[in-house]
């Protein structure tokens, strides 16, 4: 496959930025990924990031800065301020071992949740704008409603206008001042430095302020569609409460406070499937159906109005 202008300029972005931090660099390099929404390279120890093409530089600015103030929890960039290359945003990181997707025993469920808890927990360093958790869900909906007829559109569809207004970006969030990830899941997820130091938390393109309920939404609607097992949603769940995280209560039934953020997220991830699965002309695979199906199910059971943090 013929590579991309903007794959290799950042390549060689990525190349001179590492041999300025070592000079006797390995020069091993890899594509992580490239997408629509962010092409990522590395070299040796250094990772270059062209963010989405319609990525704001204001609202950038302080999430890196977030990032650099709170190394503890989250991976600090290796430059304060993005660079520009062929019209996109770049940012430069050190290198973390990513979680193995090979290796699901070894997923660092409690990791995150410990992680997650101090996020929670921590004022932003910096004014921050909302987290970005409900825009993309709106925007995977919208993109969903231009893909085309299928049987589960339609369901998946009613299951996201029984939300509340805040919960698809229609309104603000009832939360405007716990700082969230906005996007967790065990890819966000990196030990640094590789190959075992502590685990951080990466990806601050939808840090923000916001409802910190949103950042256990994707678990615990997998956990709900049957996807995840209990065992270790239990282990993602504890963690967080041991550590104090305020999204939930500290004891019994943690749902009324993420029912709302998982069914977003079930209806996100549901969009998503089915616009890709329309765009290749294929049917839905098995975990597809079942977020499908879920979605089904979630019209006729009303949500919860509001998140119940439990500050």
């Amino acid at each position: 496959m013929p590579t991309h202008p903007l794959l290799t300029a950042l390549t060689s972005r990525a190349k001179t930025h590492a041999h300025t931090r070592t000079p006797t660099c390995p020069c091993g390099a890899a594509t992580l990924a490239d997408r629509p929404d962010a092409t990522v390279v590395r070299h040796a120890d250094t990772v270059a990031k062209a963010h989405a093409p319609d990525t704001d530089p204001a609202a950038l600015a302080p999430r890196l800065i977030t990032a650099a103030r709170l190394p503890a929890v989250l991976l600090a960039p290796l430059a304060p301020a993005p660079t520009v290359l062929d019209a996109r945003l770049v940012t430069f990181w050190p290198y973390g071992a990513p979680v193995d997707p090979e290796d699901p025993d070894a997923a660092p469920w409690e990791d995150a949740g410990k992680l997650l808890a101090r996020l929670h927990r921590t004022p932003a360093p910096t004014p921050l704008p909302p987290m970005r958790g409900p825009a993309k869900a709106a925007g995977a909906v919208a993109r969903l409603r231009e893909a085309g007829p299928h049987p589960a559109v339609g369901p998946v569809l009613r299951a996201w206008g029984h939300l509340p207004a805040w919960a698809r970006a229609e309104a603000p969030m009832p939360d405007t001042t716990t700082l969230c990830h906005g996007d967790l899941h065990l890819g966000q997820l990196v030990r640094h430095p590789a190959p075992d130091g502590p685990w951080r938390l990466i990806d601050v393109d939808d840090l923000g302020v916001g409802v910190p309920a949103w950042d256990l939404a994707r678990p615990a609607a997998w956990y709900a569609c049957g996807l995840l097992p209990p065992e270790e949603w239990n282990r993602f769940l504890t963690a967080y409460r041991d550590a104090g995280g305020p999204a939930v209560p500290a004891d019994g039934d943690p749902w009324p406070a993420l029912d709302v953020p998982a069914r977003a997220l079930t209806v996100q991830t549901a969009a998503r499937a089915l616009t890709k699965a329309l765009g290749r002309g294929r049917d839905l695979d098995e975990v597809e159906q079942a977020l499908a199906d879920a979605c089904a199910r979630m019209g006729s059971v009303p949500a919860q109005l509001a998140p119940s943090p439990a500050k």
